[in-house]
């Protein structure tokens, strides 16, 4: 593949959807291209804004935590396999609110803690945590929605993690 192909086919895939810069240079790389001809590819590809891995950053937060239900830890994560500097996925996870977090592992919690079959709510709380971590929340957070009374009670008011 040509320098020019290589541009015109990565330019029309980032006009698509968001791409970091790790994937355009993977792409590059299977194309076989030149490591001379990938750099001005990519310096181009940035210098006119197809590629920017703060926004990837950001809408790959956003789109994780919102739909997926991710917690901070996964995310991270995640970015990481994406090769996003750290300076740049610290500024973006800082940006991300405890309780942007805490709406999306309360309901989430609840339906869980429904589908549970437990002999008791310390085994409850046990398998809702362990839960939750894979998920990549926080311990601090996973307590916080556990712990508060009310928070993790069922429609009729029982509780489901007592």
């Amino acid at each position: 593949m040509t320098e020019k192909e290589a541009l015109l086919r990565l330019s029309a895939l980032c006009s698509q959807a968001e791409h970091c810069s790790y994937e355009m240079a993977e792409k590059m790389r299977r194309w076989g291209l030149g490591d001379e001809a990938a750099a001005r590819v990519m310096e181009y590809l940035t210098e006119h804004k197809f590629v920017d891995d703060e926004r990837y950053a950001r809408a790959l937060v956003r789109d994780k935590i919102k739909y997926n239900k991710w917690g901070r830890r996964k995310v991270e994560q995640a970015l990481w396999a994406k090769r996003i500097g750290e300076d740049v996925r610290r500024r973006v996870l800082s940006e991300v609110a405890d309780d942007d977090y805490l709406d999306v592992l309360r309901p989430l919690l609840k339906a869980r803690a429904r589908s549970l079959k437990a002999a008791d709510g310390y085994e409850l709380n046990r398998k809702l945590v362990r839960f939750a971590l894979s998920r990549g929340f926080d311990y601090a957070l996973i307590r916080r929605c556990i712990d508060v009374p009310g928070d993790m009670e069922d429609a009729d008011g029982d509780a489901l993690a007592d």
